[in-house]
């Protein structure tokens, strides 16, 4: 029964965290949004973002308020467990493992959204939001990795980079 509350939570956290995620990380980059996914993404995170926005206000030009809220998702998600017998401070690490794991995820999933809109139809209406929402990963790398022929492997390095990256976290956080 455990696992299927498991399946249930996480799977509304992943995607409410995702959508929090996605919002912090277009106002980071100051990137406007199509109105559908703007719509889609105010609706669905107003209710928690706006009260956060009273207690973390933005600083630096960034919505703190949504990257917090992401991490409280993660954190209640990971509460499940605590029915299971863990203690806090084995669930705080564990929502944030999971935090840092979503981070990674989502930049895996924009720049392999970006791989297909280059193959199938580049001129689609969200190709330039998820290019500028990828400038900022994939620029630094085009620095260092010549294209060869007209093909850009910066795509490429960046996913391994980032597999990397969880390699990374998996050791630290003495897992898998």
């Amino acid at each position: 029964m455990l696992s299927i509350l498991t399946l249930i939570v996480n799977t509304i956290a992943s995607i409410l965290g995702g959508v929090l995620l996605l919002r912090f990380w277009m106002q980071a980059v100051r990137v406007r949004p199509p109105s559908s996914v703007a719509q889609f993404t105010f609706q669905l995170t107003d209710w928690l973002v706006r009260p956060l926005r009273r207690v973390v206000p933005g600083v630096g030009g960034y919505d703190w308020a949504s990257l917090i809220g992401a991490f409280l998702i993660v954190l209640l998600a990971t509460s499940v467990w605590f029915i299971a017998g863990l203690q806090f401070q084995t669930i705080l690490l564990m929502a944030l493992q999971r935090f840092l794991e979503w981070i990674l995820y989502g930049f895996m999933a924009l720049l392999i959204i970006e791989a297909i809109f280059s193959w199938i139809n580049p001129h689609a209406p969200l190709a330039p939001f998820v290019r500028a929402l990828n400038e900022p990963l994939l620029s630094p790398i085009r620095r260092v990795v010549p294209l060869v022929g007209s093909l850009d492997l910066s795509l490429l390095v960046a996913l391994i980079l980032l597999q990397v990256a969880q390699l990374v976290l998996a050791m630290l956080f003495g897992g898998r």
